[in-house]
């Protein structure tokens, strides 16, 4: 074999090499869109249903802005020695198409909260006593969470992307549906439709919250503080 022979099967094999070893570049696009809606129109959205002291649904807006808006429950003012019940302080209505869980219920706060958490089926029992209330699952105990991450405390059944109804019994939703009406003076959603809810047959829960305000308090003066609410979906593949 000559030396130019030699030389161009080795230029070939360095400019092969070099093909392989070449790093790649490119640009793509890829579009996406969402919606910002109220919390009462979400996929997993929050309604009212008891009233405040003030004789307004105790879930309201924070704020003006009856659109778009950040939700807060208005409790009023306690006092020592008190202990106020809400059966349903608020519902969670399920509009995502397969079922939801909800796995845990906490409450952060830099001050004492004197409250309890329960979620439950009928609208208008007390959570607290289960022999009225068989569906009660308590949740949070002044600070304590009651029912832990690693399980399931209720079951949302699929709802159906329509955020004006619930349902109390999803495989027949034509004889089982409700509406949840608008309120104009709290910017929420609402129901006190009495249709007891069943853990993964309604696609809602209701929420019952205890004050409960001791003898000897932390401080006297406004008292504020977060709910936070876990959610776990599993999806078909």
């Amino acid at each position: 074999m000559t030396i130019r022979r030699r030389l161009f099967i080795i230029g070939m094999l360095v400019l092969v090499t070099a093909m392989v070893m070449a790093t790649q570049y490119a640009v793509t696009r890829l579009g996406y869109d969402y919606n910002i809606v109220h919390p009462s129109d979400g996929n997993l959205r929050f309604i009212g249903s008891d009233n405040a002291s003030d004789n307004i649904r105790l879930l309201r807006i924070s704020g003006t802005n009856g659109t778009t808006a950040a939700l807060r429950l208005a409790f009023g003012n306690f006092s020592t020695n008190q202990s106020f019940t809400y059966s349903a302080a608020f519902g969670i209505v399920n509009e995502e198409q397969f079922p939801v869980n909800i796995t845990h219920i906490n409450v952060m706060s830099s001050n004492w909260t004197y409250m309890k958490i329960w979620l439950h089926g009928d609208r208008d029992a007390d959570a607290h006593l289960n022999t009225t209330d068989p569906s009660t699952v308590y949740m949070f105990n002044n600070g304590t969470v009651v029912n832990v991450s690693n399980t399931t405390a209720w079951i949302l059944a699929p709802g159906n992307n329509n955020a004006s109804d619930m349902c109390s019994n999803v495989s027949d939703r034509a004889n089982n549906s409700c509406n949840t009406t608008w309120d104009e003076t709290a910017h929420v959603r609402f129901s006190r439709n009495n249709t007891n809810a069943v853990s993964n047959l309604s696609d809602y829960v209701w929420v019952q919250i205890e004050i409960e305000i001791e003898q000897v308090i932390d401080y006297s003066g406004q008292h504020t503080g977060i709910i936070y609410l876990y959610f776990e979906a599993e999806t078909l593949p």
